[in-house]
């Protein structure tokens, strides 16, 4: 692929959120460093140097002017030079992630490619100070992170976890003894002859990760698993004020219910995370099919979708950020369930889904659920519920990383991957068109069609992939008229196109008189989707290599009458139209 096309291609395919311009031509501006820190904390993305962006126009070819860059191998150097310097906490680049691009007036741009930093590395931050030169990026521009949300990273660049931290002040006193007794009950079962049974309570919490000693003063207390696993409710709410317990099943509502169960922290139970799950558990179980299955003579009721949602229960207690403002939040639809804990996900989306990867925010928390068989093998479980999901023919999981409201959403869906009632309606407004599409482009479809839009955001963990390819999705289901998209917010919005109409099929007169080559035929059919560039000719066409050859060969079509040429104000480059949509 030419510089062109990458440039085009990166321009075309991003939004704010991974893709920023700066105009600067003869240095390399200041606030560079800032939106360095911004994509390293957040997805990654790129910086273009020497493009100035003008956000009301919407088509690329005027959204973005060519203003080029002076002198780009020494701009190059003194980013490098910088980078390699105080100026920033870590360089998390590498060579090929800074590179020069030819466009298509002759000017040069600098392309840097920031990719997003691993938990080690977080937070990413400027001149020397984490509190002050930390940033994120949001739909709009680079923001300065809040001292609450550097903590957060600084806790979890750890691979320790933190709920091994000794609890100053809290003591086996503030153990619920009849949590912590069922807790031995189970474990026992589970465990026989395990040398720990033989414990008094003390040091059975002492061995499972929930009591420590501060070697250095002496001073004895319950760690944080230990009191978020088996303390009395009054306990943790004083250590923990910000954190919250809720269950809703709105599952077979009769008009004017709000739900048809519910588990809050009334006052009826100890809020702790034993008890929750224990509460919590039966009441997921209890609506799941359970087929007839013998193993001997023995019937099998803990199928492979008992395991999952269980995992799922488990997953969320483990990977939460318990020193962050939030709910741990079980909700059960008629279609599924959904799981919400405060904290980001530690790994990237993609890197979960691909299995077999783990950074566990609280390992002691793990090893109690696991001692009792409540979670699966580290780097495990979520494997397990996609391979389950799948084997169902269910649409995969999705998970959402927050990162504005610091929370992770995972949504296990009881539906096929197009449902038929959707599917339906689609082909009913689309017809032939969207039997051609691919099952990506359907699912894309389905969502926007269900939940009244689609963003690329929302995608992300539908599509598991980088937000630019995405974006490039969704372009190609603008062109085909499929979505209308609206530029007027932040996040970018795109909505079903319910005025859609089919392309029409080439006229064979036009054919025959035309006497159009094997290209020709490729452009017109290209057209037909909408208006195009000379860099979309070069995308898309794989005989047109150069914007040389593109000219050329609209130019041929523009003087059989087929195809109309037009150049706007204050614009380098062509816009190419059919003949019959411009007339």
């Amino acid at each position: 692929m030419s510089d062109v096309e990458k440039l085009h291609s990166l321009l075309e395919s991003g939004e704010h959120i991974t893709l920023e311009c700066k105009k600067s031509s003869s240095e390399v501006p200041k606030d560079v460093w800032e939106t360095y820190s911004a994509f390293a904390n957040t997805y990654g993305g790129h910086i273009l140097l020497g493009i100035q962006e003008h956000p009301k126009e919407t088509e690329t070819a005027r959204k973005f002017e060519i203003i080029g860059i002076r002198n780009p191998a020494q701009r190059k150097k003194e980013f490098w030079d910088t980078i390699n310097s105080d100026k920033v906490s870590a360089n998390i680049l590498m060579e090929q992630d800074v590179e020069e691009m030819d466009t298509e007036n002759g000017k040069k741009v600098l392309v840097i490619r920031v990719p997003e930093a691993s938990y080690r590395q977080k937070p990413v931050y400027i001149n020397g100070n984490p509190f002050k030169g930390t940033f994120r990026r949001n739909h709009e521009s680079d923001y300065h992170c809040t001292e609450e949300e550097v903590r957060a990273m600084l806790r979890d660049s750890e691979d320790t976890g933190a709920d091994g931290l000794l609890l100053s002040g809290y003591t086996m006193d503030d153990i619920d003894p009849s949590s912590l007794q069922a807790y031995r009950n189970e474990f026992n079962s589970r465990n026989p002859n395990h040398p720990w049974s033989e414990f008094n309570s003390r040091e059975f919490l002492r061995n499972l990760g929930g009591l420590t000693k501060d070697r250095r003063t002496g001073e004895e207390g319950l760690t944080m698993a230990g009191l978020l696993m088996f303390g009395k409710g009054i306990s943790i709410r004083e250590r923990f004020g910000n954190l919250s317990f809720d269950y809703l099943d709105l599952s077979s509502l009769l008009p004017g219910q709000r739900w048809t169960d519910r588990i809050s922290m009334d006052g009826t139970w100890e809020n702790n995370l034993y008890s929750f799950a224990r509460a919590v558990l039966p009441k997921l179980m209890k609506n799941l099919q359970k087929p007839f299955q013998m193993d001997g003579i023995t019937r099998i009721d803990d199928t492979s979708i008992h395991q999952s949602v269980r995992e799922a229960l488990i997953n969320m207690l483990i990977h939460a950020d318990y020193q962050q403002m939030g709910s741990l939040k079980v909700v059960q639809y008629e279609d599924g369930f959904l799981f919400s804990n405060p904290g980001n996900l530690k790994l990237p989306v993609p890197k979960i889904f691909e299995g077999g990867h783990t950074a566990a925010r609280n390992p002691r928390i793990q090893i109690m659920f696991r001692m009792i068989g409540l979670c699966e093998n580290i780097g495990s479980g979520f494997s397990l519920i996609l391979n389950t999901w799948r084997k169902q023919n269910w649409r995969d999981p999705d998970l959402y990383n927050d990162l504005e409201l610091h929370k992770v959403d995972l949504r296990l869906w009881k539906t096929e991957i197009l449902p038929a009632g959707c599917s339906s309606r689609l082909s009913a407004c689309f017809g032939q068109a969207f039997t051609g599409l691919s099952e990506k482009e359907k699912l894309v479809l389905s969502i926007a069609l269900q939940e009244g839009k689609v963003t690329t955001i929302r995608l992300q963990p539908v599509l598991k992939t980088e937000p630019e390819e995405i974006k490039s999705l969704l372009n190609d289901l603008i062109r085909r008229n499929m979505l209308v998209p609206d530029y007027s917010k932040p996040q970018y919005e795109y909505h079903i196109n319910l005025e859609f109409h089919p392309m029409q099929p080439e006229k064979p007169a036009v054919r025959a008189s035309a006497s159009l080559s094997e290209t020709d035929e490729e452009l017109l059919r290209l057209l037909q989707k909408g208006p195009v560039v000379n860099q979309d000719i070069i995308a898309r066409v794989d005989s047109i290599n150069t914007v040389a050859g593109a000219s050329k060969a609209m130019q041929r079509l523009v003087d059989k009458g087929l195809v109309t040429k037009e150049r706007k104000t204050g614009s380098r480059a062509n816009t190419y139209r059919l003949k019959d949509a411009a007339d």
